[in-house]
C-alpha cells in the first residue's frame, strides 16, 4: 500500500472516530463479508463442477440447519459479550462489532425463511432477501456517512418549538414516502432531510395505501398515471430482476429450466429427429 493509500485510509479511519462510528464501519465490513461469502458458497454448491465443496449442515436425525442460525446465535453472543467489557476496551468491542457484523449478514440472507416460516430460499418469495440485505446495507452506510438531523432543543420555548416543528415535518415527509411506498426516498430521505419530501410530492405507486385513498375513483386520471409510471415491465424493475440475479443467482425453477436445455443435444441425429 503507497503511502498516500495509507494516508487516505488512515484520514478516513480517524474521520469516523471523531463522530464514533468505527465499530459501526466494523460492523459492516462483517456484514458485507458474511453475506458475500455465503452467497457464494450456496451458489456454489448447485453447481455439478465444484462437488468438492461441502454442502449443507444437518444434524445426526436429518434436520437441515440452516445458516440464520449460525447468525442469530453469533449475533447473541456478540450483543451479549459487549456489555461485559469496560468501556476503553477498544479491540474487544472492534471484535464484537464484526462478529455481530458477520452474524447479521448470515441471518439477512435467509430473511425470507423467518419471514414466512418455509424454506423459500431458491424460489421466487427468497428473493425477499436480497431486498433486505440492500435495504440494510444502504442502511448502515447512511448511518455510517450521513449527517444526522439537529437534535431538539430544549434551552428556550422558542427553540424547542421551531426544532420540534421541523423534526415532526420531517416525519410527515417521511410518513408519506411510505403511504406512497417510495421506500428509497423514505429511507435516504431518514437522514437526508431534502430526500424526503421530494419522494412524498412525487407519484405514489398504485397499489400503495396513499394510492387507494387518493387515486383510483376520486382521481382516475392520476391512478392511470401512476400505472402507467410503475407498469410492470419498467426499465427499473429488470434491472432490479438483474441485480437479483447477480448477487443471490437465479431461482430454483428457472435454475432447473437451464440445466434441462444444457442436456438437451444441439444438433440431434436424423434418428432422433425422425423417432
Amino acid at each position: 500500500m503507497s503511502p498516500t493509500t495509507a494516508s487516505i485510509f488512515t484520514s478516513a479511519w480517524d474521520h469516523l472516530g471523531e463522530h464514533d462510528r468505527q465499530f459501526l464501519f466494523l460492523l459492516l465490513v462483517g456484514f458485507l463479508a458474511s453475506f458475500g461469502f455465503i452467497r457464494l458458497s450456496t451458489r456454489i454448491m448447485r453447481s455439478p463442477k465444484v462437488a468438492w465443496w461441502p454442502g449443507s449442515v444437518k444434524t445426526g436425525g436429518g434436520v437441515h440447519v440452516h445458516h440464520l442460525v449460525f447468525g442469530i446465535v453469533t449475533m447473541m453472543l456478540a450483543g451479549t459479550l459487549s456489555f461485559a467489557i469496560p468501556d476503553s476496551s477498544q479491540f474487544w468491542y472492534a471484535l464484537y462489532a464484526v462478529a455481530f457484523g458477520i452474524g447479521l449478514g448470515l441471518t439477512i440472507d435467509e430473511y425470507a425463511l423467518w419471514l414466512r416460516l418455509d424454506d423459500v430460499y431458491w424460489a421466487k418469495e427468497g428473493r425477499s432477501s436480497i431486498d433486505a440485505a440492500l435495504i440494510a446495507v444502504v442502511f448502515i452506510a447512511l448511518v455510517l456517512l450521513a449527517a444526522f438531523p439537529d437534535e431538539i432543543q430544549t434551552d428556550t420555548l422558542d427553540n424547542f418549538a421551531a426544532t420540534a416543528g421541523a423534526a415532526l415535518l420531517h416525519l410527515a415527509w417521511i410518513l408519506i414516502c411510505l403511504s406512497k411506498q417510495r421506500y428509497v426516498n423514505a429511507l435516504v430521505g431518514t437522514f437526508l432531510p431534502l430526500v424526503a419530501p421530494w419522494g412524498a410530492l412525487r407519484l405514489g405507486k398504485p397499489g400503495s395505501p396513499w394510492a387507494k385513498r387518493f387515486y383510483g375513483d376520486r382521481n382516475p386520471g392520476k391512478q392511470a398515471r401512476a400505472e402507467q409510471r410503475f407498469r410492470p415491465d419498467r426499465r427499473t424493475d429488470r434491472f432490479k430482476e438483474q441485480l437479483r440475479d447477480a448477487i443471490g443467482g437465479v431461482t430454483e425453477e428457472e435454475y432447473q429450466a437451464r440445466l434441462a436445455a444444457a442436456a438437451t443435444p444441439v444438433n440431434p441425429s436424423f434418428e432422433e429427429r425422425s423417432g
